[in-house]
């Protein structure tokens, strides 16, 4: 590994056209789930200039069963989807909670599908779809992050918050942000450049109103990142295209799925390419990534390495993984191969199959529209939320080692 680099990570807000419709696609996951823990869903979401579009594949007992909706339901649906754009804070006439036009398209999974991802008599519940994930950890922040995506996600969640509370009025929901950042012997030493882009009202583009939104995001940041980190030398590029009032879907269409980087470790880990927002956790997409992300972070919380790696990989319709792999960089107190042995020989692990992910970590509940904006890794787990996120396998670890 290099020790000295340069090394940059990006962030966008819950109003960036793409978020937005990971955001709806969760909320229809967790709507789903509430009516029934077995649910299958694949929720892809389209967002653009007043309008938005849901399509995909879905099974829910009392909601949707033998091609028919219950009835109420595609109503609730729908206000579901408004609520959440209501939340974002969308209230333009490009883009408005309560009038752009709607569209749902969801019909009934595959029986191709069902048949080998369901358990039945002797078969375990299989993989819903062939793939690979990949978790992953590091000790550049409390939260075992990339500190840039970390710091990245905190000036925009910040940002947000100023919006909602009334305390930064002139901020409209889309934003984004990126941090680079100097690392000296592969620690985070400085600052280099900072860009935040975030829409604006009508006249915070020039004069006495711009500098005051400016001054404003250089004190989010200031508050964000650790003053050591911040110097003279750090390079600021606040609304570098000037007028930013046109945003969110109205200014440019979004799509599900569309942030993975931005979701998962901001470039600092390899990504297996598969999206997690609009799919029910028998989608090891989605829970595969969780589970690779909880043992990578215990993994570092315990000592063993400053950081690590894992991938996992799964055939559909297939219970067992095809394999497992731990790298740890060079930066580990054991031998990766030891780390991979005491990772199967955890009981509570459940083998890793798609049903041992879900029970061990909880993930059959509606939990998942939170994840779908400022990352799904380095959030702090409270309640059933985020649990993936826990490190409650650190002793386990050690003990097996």
């Amino acid at each position: 590994m290099r020790s000295n680099y340069l090394f940059t990570s990006e962030s966008v807000s819950e109003g960036h056209p793409d978020k937005v419709a990971d955001q709806i696609s969760d909320a229809i996951v967790d709507l789903f789930l509430s009516k029934d823990s077995e649910a299958r869903i694949a929720c892809e979401t389209l967002t653009t200039t007043q309008l938005v579009v849901l399509a995909g594949e879905i099974r829910c007992k009392g909601v949707y069963e033998n091609g028919q909706w219950a009835p109420g339901a595609e109503e609730e649906i729908e206000r579901t989807v408004r609520e959440t754009v209501k939340r974002i804070g969308y209230e333009q006439d490009g883009f408005h909670w309560e009038s752009f036009r709607f569209e749902n398209n969801l019909h009934a999974q595959s029986a191709h599908i069902a048949q080998g991802v369901d358990a039945s008599g002797n078969k375990d519940e299989g993989a819903g779809d062939q793939g690979i994930m990949f978790g992953f950890a590091c000790d550049e922040t409390p939260d075992l992050m990339p500190a840039t995506l970390d710091y990245s996600h905190k000036i925009l969640a910040r940002m947000a918050a100023d919006r909602h509370s009334g305390a930064a009025p002139f901020l409209e929901p889309d934003a984004k942000s990126q941090v680079t950042l100097r690392f000296v012997e592969g620690k985070p030493a400085a600052a280099t450049a900072i860009v935040v882009s975030t829409q604006h009202a009508p006249g915070y583009d020039t004069g006495e109103k711009e500098a005051q939104l400016k001054a404003y995001v250089k004190g989010v940041i200031a508050d964000t990142l650790p003053a050591e980190l911040l110097s003279d030398q750090t390079v600021y590029h606040i609304n570098p295209t000037g007028t930013f009032e046109i945003g969110g879907p109205d200014g440019d269409a979004g799509l599900t799925g569309r942030k993975i980087i931005v979701d998962t470790y901001g470039g600092a880990s390899p990504h297996g390419g598969g999206a997690f927002s609009g799919k029910d956790p028998t989608k090891v997409d989605r829970s595969a990534a969780y589970i690779t992300r909880y043992l990578a972070k215990n993994v570092v919380a315990a000592g063993l390495a400053s950081r690590c790696t894992i991938q996992i990989a799964y055939a559909i319709g297939v219970s067992e993984p095809l394999s497992l792999y731990v790298d740890t960089h060079g930066t580990g107190t054991v031998d990766d191969a030891k780390i991979e042995d005491a990772i199967k020989a955890i009981p509570d692990l459940g083998g890793l199959t798609p049903r041992g992910i879900r029970v061990h970590l909880g993930l059959n509940k509606p939990i998942y529209q939170p994840t779908a904006a400022y990352g799904h890794f380095g959030r702090r787990p409270e309640g059933d939320f985020f649990p993936w996120e826990r490190t409650d396998l650190v002793e386990k670890l050690k003990a097996a080692l």
